[in-house]
């Protein structure tokens, strides 16, 4: 069997692909003794979601690396290994061991051993979050090198793991979505790629042949602005102008005192939320959330701008007014999401009994600025996401939220501009800490 048959028997028993596209079929054969590009160093695989891009980069990988090696180190690295085994490895495991191939985990050194016709090696499983993530690939001698999402990884992560790849004939993996035109892995990978002696495959949806139409249009609406240029598209754009200009429709995601008294009346079927943007010299906002298990819909708000009131409060100040927002509604929240900077607050809290047996818990919030900015936008694209039209200082804000041009000019680095991001934040916090993704992907 030549190797197209052996990689077409190998995936299709367990992922629904009806045929390969010709794209797909790059990735899995480039490295391959009668490819043109055999002795190219690695590959780039950037484009659209879904666009068939992750399951072949990871099978292609592991069948190179047991195909060529033998006792060998390998990484594969996604933006945090939970990530990386949610997204890559739940699909590449059952391909694996239909096939026949032994597979042997151990959770504690993120450790994956690979065996197959008396071959072993060896795939340790890394992620690449922020700055000091390169300490943890330090010192390891690699044979090749898998990276999904890496434009979510900072350089300083991707240095220090080429750099290990160290083995006679290493070769390198890159997946990922586009991001904006000014980041480092377009700039230093991708349009080096000749120099580098990179093959560069950009996809699209379309290249996907097992993705159906429908499923292809559902993704198409789920995003707007820079995430569907990005997402749908596959183009490296800036991020311009107001966050969520595209995104936002007035009659579709305000509601009236009629909608709020029917929320107020079934908080049976809800659960409540409380999401907190701290501030001393900033304004301090609450919001008050319900979650029907389909809708998120933004009730009630406290906003207190010590500047404009001239008048600043303290800790406990603040916690006395907390408690007496949250008693506005009688079903008591399941859990307070607040700012994480907020640590003396957070000791306030919980000497005021928010972490006892009426409140869950108390939860630091998740603080990915740019990932919390895309699940918001999905949601009020997807119109899964409401607020009460008399939530003055948070619909302002939320249509006057800007991208930061001078920042991604001087620093490369997509960020808000930071005035006036109070109520944004905050539903920011409570949509990246108490979503899960999987929901925000199904929307």
């Amino acid at each position: 069997m030549g190797i197209v048959g052996r990689l077409r028997s190998i995936i299709k028993p367990v992922i629904k692909f009806y045929e390969f596209s010709k794209k797909q079929m790059q990735i899995l054969t480039w490295w391959c003794e009668d490819s043109p590009y055999h002795d190219y160093n690695g590959i780039i695989a950037d484009g659209s979601i879904r666009a068939g891009k992750t399951v072949a980069m990871a099978v292609s990988f592991i069948i190179w690396a047991m195909d060529t090696y033998d006792g060998q180190n390998f990484a594969m690295c996604g933006k945090t290994v939970g990530s990386f085994r949610r997204n890559v490895w739940k699909w590449l495991k059952p391909v694996l061991l239909v096939r026949g191939y032994q597979v042997e985990e151990s959770r504690t050194e993120n450790l994956i051993v690979i065996a197959k016709d008396e071959r072993i090696n060896y795939f340790y499983v890394f992620g690449g979050r922020d700055e000091s993530s390169q300490d943890l690939i330090q010192g390891i001698t690699l044979a090749g090198l898998y990276c999904d999402e890496v434009a979510l990884m900072p350089e300083s992560f991707v240095n220090q793991a080429t750099g290990r790849c160290s083995v006679e004939g290493a070769k390198m993996w890159f997946n990922c979505n586009p991001d904006s035109p000014m980041h480092w892995f377009l700039l230093r990978w991708i349009e080096k790629r000749d120099e580098k002696r990179l093959l560069h495959l950009h996809f699209l949806m379309d290249d996907n042949p097992s993705l159906s139409e429908a499923v292809r249009e559902r993704y198409r609406t789920t995003y707007s602005g820079v995430f569907y240029s990005r997402f749908i598209l596959g183009e490296w754009v800036m991020a311009q102008g107001a966050i969520y200009r595209d995104a936002w429709d007035d009659d579709e995601l305000l509601f009236d005192d009629e909608k709020l008294e029917y929320l107020l009346k079934n908080l049976h079927i809800m659960k409540r939320s409380i999401t907190i943007d701290y501030g001393t010299v900033n304004p301090m906002v609450y919001l008050d959330v319900l979650d029907d298990g389909t809708d998120l819909w933004f009730i009630r708000e406290y906003y207190w701008d010590s500047r404009a009131e001239q008048r600043e409060k303290d800790n406990s100040q603040y916690a006395d007014d907390l408690l007496e927002f949250v008693r506005g509604v009688e079903l008591w929240p399941s859990n307070v999401v607040i700012d994480p900077s907020a640590a003396s607050f957070k000791i306030e809290l919980r000497n005021r009994g928010l972490h006892a047996k009426e409140t869950v818990e108390t939860i630091n919030a998740d603080n990915d600025v740019i990932e919390g900015i895309r699940k918001v936008n999905t949601l009020m694209t997807r119109r899964k996401i409401h607020f009460y039209k008399g939530l003055t200082h948070t619909i302002k804000e939320l249509k006057a939220y800007v991208w930061d041009d001078k920042a991604l000019q001087n620093s490369g680095k997509e960020k808000p501009i930071k005035v006036a991001d109070h109520c944004p934040d905050a539903v920011r916090y409570y949509v990246s800490t108490i979503i899960r993704p999987r929901r925000i992907a199904n929307v």
